[in-house]
Parts: C-alpha cells; sequence; structure tokens
C-alpha cells in the first residue's frame, strides 16, 4: 500500500481520490467533514456535530416513533411480497436463497418512504451536515431476514460512487433507520471510527457492468486484507445496536460491513444516501461507463 497524489481524470474533473489503480494507495481527505457551520441550525446539537466531524458516525436512538415503525414496516412487507417489484431491476435476490435483498430507489417506488426522505427529522440532518440543499444520490430498503441472510463485506461508499458514479468530493452522507431491533448478533453495522479521514484508493480495474455481481457480492473496490487489518488496528471497530426507530448516520468515506444475519430474528432498515446538490455526479473517475441511475442518480432535484 503506498501513497499518492491527485491527477486530472478522464473527465476532465480534478481526480482527489486516485482509485482502481494497479495497486491500493493511500490519500489523507481533502474535503471537510461537516461542511456546515457548527452554530447552524438544525436537528443535531453543536457537540453531536463535533462527534460526527471526529467519528464520522452519528447514531440517534429515536429517529421515529413505534407507530411509525409500524407503518414502515407494513410498507417495507408489501414491497417485498409484491411480484413486480420482484421483477424489477431494482430488486436484488440473495444468491443462495433467491429472497429479496435489497430494493433500490424505493423512495421513487413507494410514496410512504418519499416522505420519510422529506422529513426534516431526516433531510434537515442531512442539510445540516453537508451544509446546502441536498438530493437522493440512492436510496433503498434493506431485507436482511434471519437464518443465513449474507453480510456486505467492509467497504467505503465513497470508493464506489466516486469510482463508478463520479461524485467529486466527500460531501455526502447516508442514514440507516432500523425498522427491527438491531441486535449484536443478527449482521448489524460495523464501523471503524475514524476511518472517514483517510481516502483508502482499491487495487484492480472495474470490469464493465460490476455492479450486477457487486450488490450480491464485493469484488472490485474490496480492501485488501493488510489495508483493513491497519484500519482496524488504528481505529478499532464500532458495532452498532438499538430499537426499532433509531438511526445512524455515517459520512461517505467510513470503512464499515456487516456480518451474515443465522440468528432467527430479522434486520431490515431503510437507506438513504443524500449528496450535496453543489458535488453533482459528473463521469465516473474509475469505470468504462455510469452504473445505472437507480444506484447512481442523475437527478440533482433538491429534497423538499
Amino acid at each position: 500500500m503506498s501513497t499518492t497524489t491527485t491527477a486530472t481524470a478522464a473527465n476532465g474533473v480534478t481526480d482527489l481520490y486516485p482509485t482502481r489503480g494497479a495497486q491500493e494507495v493511500t490519500v489523507p481527505r481533502q474535503d471537510p467533514v461537516v461542511w456546515g457551520s457548527p452554530d447552524a441550525p438544525g436537528p443535531i446539537q453543536p457537540q453531536d456535530l463535533g462527534a460526527f466531524e471526529r467519528d464520522g458516525f452519528l447514531a440517534v436512538d429515536q429517529l421515529i416513533t413505534p407507530e411509525e415503525v409500524q407503518v414502515y414496516r407494513r410498507e417495507l412487507d408489501r414491497l417485498v411480497a409484491d411480484p413486480e417489484i420482484r421483477a424489477d431491476e431494482r430488486s436484488i435476490v440473495e444468491p443462495r436463497t433467491q429472497e429479496i435483498r435489497s430494493v433500490f430507489e424505493v423512495h421513487r417506488i413507494s410514496e410512504l418512504f418519499a416522505r420519510l426522505v422529506a422529513d426534516e427529522r431526516v433531510v434537515g440532518r442531512a442539510r445540516q451536515i453537508l451544509g446546502s440543499d441536498v438530493y437522493v444520490h440512492q436510496s433503498r430498503i434493506n431485507v436482511k431476514p434471519g437464518f443465513g441472510a449474507s453480510g456486505f463485506y467492509w467497504h467505503s461508499d465513497f470508493e464506489t460512487w466516486h469510482a463508478e458514479d463520479g461524485l467529486p468530493n466527500m460531501r455526502t452522507v447516508s442514514v440507516s433507520i432500523a425498522l427491527t431491533e438491531n441486535f449484536d448478533t443478527n449482521g448489524g453495522l460495523m464501523i471503524m471510527p475514524g476511518s472517514h479521514k483517510t481516502f483508502l484508493g482499491c487495487a484492480g480495474a472495474t470490469p464493465e457492468d460490476n455492479y450486477k455481481k457487486s450488490l450480491q457480492m464485493q469484488d472490485a473496490g474490496t480492501p485488501s486484507d493488510e489495508a483493513l487489518t491497519a484500519l482496524a488496528g488504528q481505529h478499532g471497530i464500532k458495532l452498532f445496536t438499538g430499537k426499532a426507530g433509531s438511526a445512524t448516520w455515517f459520512d461517505c468515506n467510513c470503512m464499515h460491513g456487516s456480518g451474515d444475519n443465522i440468528t432467527p430474528f430479522p434486520r431490515s432498515n431503510v437507506f438513504v444516501v443524500f449528496n450535496s446538490v453543489e458535488n453533482a455526479a459528473v463521469e465516473p473517475f474509475a469505470a468504462p461507463v455510469r452504473r445505472p441511475a437507480f444506484l447512481g442518480a442523475r437527478d440533482f432535484t433538491p429534497v423538499r
């Protein structure tokens, strides 16, 4: 693993975070973490913004109420059971069981989830962190049923969104809202605190149509064991648990992943990625073609 310098990408935009080259590289973060003013009005308290700056994440014990959880759980169940949704390319299934794993662009498929995305408790926090109006770069419901649902290997979302979607800067934040209880045993989210301040550029070129494979099993954009060992040794690993209705906000460059769920207890969540309207996607920095719009939006209309 080595360090590298910036270069101008084929799309004519300065590439601050080179990746998918011949070897793995590390680059210090070139962008702010919190783009908004610390004293700007919003749902997040100044001390919590400071913690987000330091750690790269923020846990909220109850973002939505138990009554709202039930409404969204019913909507999730309805979508997963709908044959038309299952046949849609935006639905991803488990390789082994053929059960639905994720449904993407859920804020366009479901009016209920569209309202959740535009809820001030949700989008207000994104605006506060990113310091601007925001649009939805990606949304999905993740369904992780018990008895063998597979996990998501260690990765930085920004590495993929930069390489394959063309996001120039680290001005993107994600929220995972729990619709079932997150135990310490049912495949919960793990993050390396502080890892968001170093960009890890992965080795190996991006195959054409890489997204078709990576949505089921990550390959391109996967860090080496040596790099993960070093990051974990430096930062440690935080496992997130919480009741249904809790939420975890995390920076786009956090190194994170989740394990398989071999318990009887499902783990389902709504996942929304907000990007600043001032960081709109350009052409990919390290892929032959863009991913489909349901994975990396090309509609930059602000959420209202």
